[in-house]
């Protein structure tokens, strides 16, 4: 008798969650493109619902999964020793306007 009692606990556990309701709060710009695609025909409310958030959980988790990226690096040169004293700023700023600026 205990085993039938749980069994039709589970059963009716089961059938309350596949029921449960939620309110989604869409931006926007994601109702009035949920609105177009409805207008065209194309699904239900719900089954576009489910099947963009079921994508994008896929995605998602591809990307997750995904080997990281090399870090970006930038090759070297030597360029050998500077034409003017860097450490000499007003040095640097005559040279660069061509003026006697002293």
């Amino acid at each position: 008798m205990a085993g039938l009692v749980d069994q039709q606990h589970t059963r009716t556990s089961c059938r309350m969650l596949m029921c449960v309701r939620t309110t989604v709060v869409f931006d926007p710009d994601l109702a009035a493109e949920l609105s177009r695609r409805r207008r065209e025909g194309r699904q239900t409310l719900r089954e576009d619902v489910n099947r963009l958030v079921r994508l994008g959980l896929v995605r998602e988790r591809e990307e997750a999964q995904a080997a990281p990226a090399a870090p970006f690096s930038t090759p070297t040169v030597d360029s050998g020793p500077p034409l003017l004293a860097i450490d000499d700023v007003e040095a640097a700023i005559a040279h660069a306007e061509s003026d006697d600026h002293r």
